[in-house]
């Protein structure tokens, strides 16, 4: 009796633990199911099943993390047949690293992480290291994490199409003044776009066609935080001619504001993310342009490293490298071309999957999809 009672006891804590998980917003593939794919993935090189963790940063900075990434993920994992674990840390460096340690006690092979900062993500892939996990920067590379790949886009390149965007939208105007809304200090990635959109834009400063308006960057991507920090150049700076900004959702804020002072449409705005509402404000005339990158072919490439990884052969898809200047060393890398979304080519996003049309061409917006030939 006192053992059937245990295994009751046992039974009743392992369903609490999974409903509990299940509250917290956890993405797990079920045990039963989640290696039955590939029968290359059943067995790593030290006998283990591939288990792969996945950490995502917020969901408040940015709709993609939640809306294109984690399903994206969880399709391309489930492709593979691997069994994975997707959570998000909502901005929290503590749980960030709380999620790394439980992952790990779970016993992950491969490791993807989102990082927040570089000081929580190197504490995660440090320990992840220290335990023989391999790990993978997803999207954002953390700087003196020294994770064994990067998985993301061509992200010089993403600041590049912002700049040459804004360039093409500017034109006619003489000697605009150009406001610049950079993301955060602390993620590596911002600091790429910069250099991208900023080799495009500062020849022009130099020879006049172009006038440096203010430039600030934005601590945690924040949206609001974007509003005011706009608000306060335009009061300061109230010729401002164009915008700058690194994503979609500032430059939501950015509308935001331009519409409060009736200048919605007159001063062309970038964004990045190719999100519904950064599509709907390109149809709007509200904004210029946006940069799509694709989340099924960046998921799709870290499943792909991923299962490698996790069965101990060659990775053979790293064809590139991205420099980590704190470590002084390159780290192999896989890079996706992304991809300048203007009113012209929206039905691309569609296309792909990144969007529905159902989803963009609302009541309000039919009009604007049907005279997009968005059909």
């Amino acid at each position: 009796m006192n053992k059937q009672m245990l295994r009751v006891l046992v039974a009743g804590a392992a369903a609490g633990l999974a409903l509990s998980a299940c509250s917290s917003g956890k993405s797990v593939a079920p045990s039963g199911s989640s290696n039955t794919g590939s029968g290359s993935s059943s067995n790593t090189a030290s006998g283990k099943k591939p288990f792969i963790g996945v950490i995502l940063p917020d969901s408040k900075s940015s709709v993609r993390w939640e809306s294109q990434d984690r399903p994206s993920l969880e399709a391309a994992f489930k492709a593979k047949g691997l069994k994975y674990d997707i959570q998000n840390a909502q901005g929290d460096k503590n749980q960030f690293q709380t999620i790394g340690d439980q992952m790990l006690n779970e016993g992950v092979t491969v490791l993807v992480i989102v990082d927040l900062d570089s000081g929580s993500g190197s504490a995660v892939l440090s320990k992840a290291k220290a335990q023989g996990v391999a790990t993978i920067d997803y999207d954002r590379l953390t700087l003196g994490g020294g994770a064994d790949y990067y998985v993301s886009y061509d992200n010089v390149g993403v600041g590049k199409l912002q700049g040459q965007g804004l360039l093409s939208c500017l034109q006619g105007q003489n000697k605009p003044v150009v406001a610049e809304l950079n993301g955060a200090p602390t993620d590596n990635n911002a600091t790429l776009f910069a250099q991208g959109y900023n080799s495009v834009l500062d020849p022009k400063y130099a020879d006049g066609t172009l006038t440096k308006g203010p430039n600030q960057s934005v601590t945690g991507w924040d949206n609001p935080t974007a509003g005011t920090d706009f608000e306060q150049m335009l009061t300061s700076t109230p010729n401002i001619g164009g915008v700058l900004v690194a994503n979609d959702g500032m430059a939501q804020s950015v509308i935001a504001i331009l519409k409060k002072n009736h200048l919605n449409g007159k001063v062309p705005v970038t964004g990045q993310d190719a999100s519904v509402a950064g599509l709907q404000s390109i149809l709007a005339g509200d904004q210029c342009m946006t940069v799509f990158k694709d989340t099924k072919k960046e998921a799709g490439a870290a499943a792909e490293l991923a299962i490698d990884l996790a069965n101990g052969t060659p990775a053979s898809s790293a064809t590139a490298t991205v420099h980590d200047p704190q470590l002084n060393k390159d780290v192999k890398s896989v890079l996706l071309t992304p991809e300048a979304i203007t009113k012209a080519n929206i039905g691309d996003v569609i296309t792909a999957g990144g969007a529905s049309k159902d989803q963009v061409c609302t009541s309000d917006f039919a009009a604007a999809c049907t005279a997009a030939g968005i059909g």
